[in-house]
């Protein structure tokens, strides 16, 4: 009796190794796009010192034109 339940053991051990699922990744062919509808707005300020500041006034590139 153990010799036959040792060949039943392996047959079975095999046909079982054969049903392995298979898991495959792929690449899709077209890119893939996010649509967002995003709106941004910016606020930008500049702080500079005084001697700076006289060299970005309005009045001073006036000047040099």
């Amino acid at each position: 009796m153990h010799l036959s339940s040792r060949l039943l053991t392996w047959p079975i051990l095999l046909a079982m190794t054969g049903c392995v699922p298979r898991i495959e990744i792929a690449t899709p062919k077209e890119p893939i796009t996010i649509n967002m509808n995003v709106h941004i707005e910016h606020d930008i300020n500049i702080k500079a010192d005084q001697a700076s500041e006289k060299l970005l006034s309005p009045q001073r590139r006036a000047e040099q034109k």
